[in-house]
């Protein structure tokens, strides 16, 4: 915290840092943006998703090959609580993740789990980062999909993509 700035701002900034990587993870997840996913991690963080335990590195080819499977996901992120003790911090944040994936029956199925994702967050260099998340799952949902727009006969109208080629990326550089 720099001596000059008062600790009131300086707290704002700290929870801001520390949720704005629980939206970038999420950005990242919906893009498949590995890059991006192992950006928000420090290089030791760990990761607990139920049915993955373990480091944060090998959490990033296990969730994009996992993502592989599914045609779209948005993961929203909604309350978010942070709770800064001088380099460290805690966060809980609620999560609906909505996923489109093919069923094994023919067709699609539109998949939502909803939780809370407890964050571990440290400041390390002056940097925030994330040295562990633990999912916690409260409900989940799934039904045939009902999406009706057909993406290859709509011109004029962007649709959401995983990777560099999504409308998100030349906006935030500037294109």
């Amino acid at each position: 915290m720099a001596a000059d700035l008062d600790p009131r701002v300086a707290l704002l900034l700290d929870k801001m840092a520390c949720t704005e990587l629980v939206h970038r993870l999420a950005r990242g997840i919906d893009r498949c943006d590995a890059d991006l996913v192992r950006s928000v991690f420090h290089p030791d963080a760990t990761d607990d998703h139920g049915m993955y335990q373990g480091t944060a590195a090998d959490f990033v080819p296990w969730v994009m090959e996992v993502l592989a499977g599914m045609r779209r996901t948005q993961h929203m992120i909604g309350n978010v609580l942070v709770e800064v003790d001088g380099d460290t911090a805690k966060g809980e944040a609620y999560f609906i993740a909505h996923h489109h994936i093919p069923s094994e029956a023919g067709g699609d199925n539109f998949m939502v789990a909803a939780g809370r994702y407890l964050d571990r967050f440290e400041r390390r260099g002056g940097t925030w980062k994330i040295s562990h998340r633990h999912a916690v799952y409260d409900w989940s949902t799934v039904a045939p999909s009902t999406d009706m727009w057909d993406r290859t006969a709509m011109p004029g109208y962007a649709f959401g993509e995983r990777g560099h080629v999504d409308p998100s990326y030349p906006h935030f550089a500037g294109a």
